[in-house]
């Protein structure tokens, strides 16, 4: 369970979250949704341990988020950037055998298991030919797709992704939320996932966290919080639900 009280945080004279209490339960594919600026980026890496609350808690069960080691917080959750880079030139396969590390002791080398769950992620991601690739021999959304393998790679209960899907082509993204709805079914893996599109959060995540003006609009059942009151006010278009899909339009 993940929970946070009270959280306050601001850049500056920005207010993006104020005194904002909720809470994230075990096994949940949670879409965090809002306008640009809400502060759906920060309450992710508040929740990862990235930042540190201007005012409330992070808890990790009964646990500070920030009394946890870094090792011990890899082996909880992995974090998907919205803007994968890295600043080596390492190939593909060593970038996601990279999310094996918490589970290494110092000068100990990797196993033959750390290599089939490598390879079992790069396939899992459809990257098992860019392997051998370098990040310069890699599209933003070929390289966004290894940086989600290396987070599988992790092993974690809980999976943390900023708009991980929004650098893919539409086949990808519907491969890559695919994947991660068989994961959360399948492994009953916590996923929080800020993501823009609705229809997408309408067909693949049961739980949807609103934000609005620092604060929650609504947490709950994503197909009870997609109405179009609630989108009119966070988004500011019209909303049509027809069946499965939501039509937007916009405000006169």
């Amino acid at each position: 369970m993940i929970t946070l009280s009270n959280i306050s945080y601001s850049y500056g004279d920005k207010i993006v979250l104020s005194h904002l209490d909720t809470q994230f339960e075990d096994g949940g594919f949670y879409a965090i949704m809002g306008a640009n600026g809400c502060g759906k980026t920060t309450l992710l890496r508040l929740v990862a341990g990235l930042l540190t609350p201007q005012e409330g808690t992070v808890m990790l069960d009964s646990t500070n988020v920030l009394h946890y080691s870094a090792r011990q917080l890899a082996q909880r959750m992995a974090f998907v950037r919205q803007h994968p880079h890295t600043d080596f030139e390492f190939s593909a396969f060593e970038t996601v055998l990279m999310g094996r590390n918490p589970y290494q002791h110092r000068l100990q080398n990797e196993s033959e298991a750390d290599w089939q769950i490598v390879e079992q992620c790069l396939r899992q991601t459809n990257t098992w030919h860019l392997r051998f690739a370098k990040p310069n021999e890699m599209s933003g959304g070929e390289l966004q797709r290894v940086m989600i393998a290396r987070a599988l790679a992790q092993q974690t209960s809980i999976l943390l992704l900023d708009e991980p899907v929004s650098n893919l082509d539409i086949a990808h993204q519907f491969e890559i939320l695919d994947l991660l709805r068989r994961i959360n079914r399948e492994q009953h893996k916590t996923i929080l996932l800020v993501i823009h599109d609705l229809n997408m959060a309408w067909q693949y995540c049961d739980r949807l966290l609103l934000l609005h003006q620092g604060g929650i609009q609504y947490q709950g059942s994503t197909r009870e919080g997609l109405t179009p009151d609630n989108i009119a006010t966070v988004f500011g278009v019209n909303a049509t639900l027809t069946g499965d899909n939501i039509h937007l339009s916009p405000r006169h």
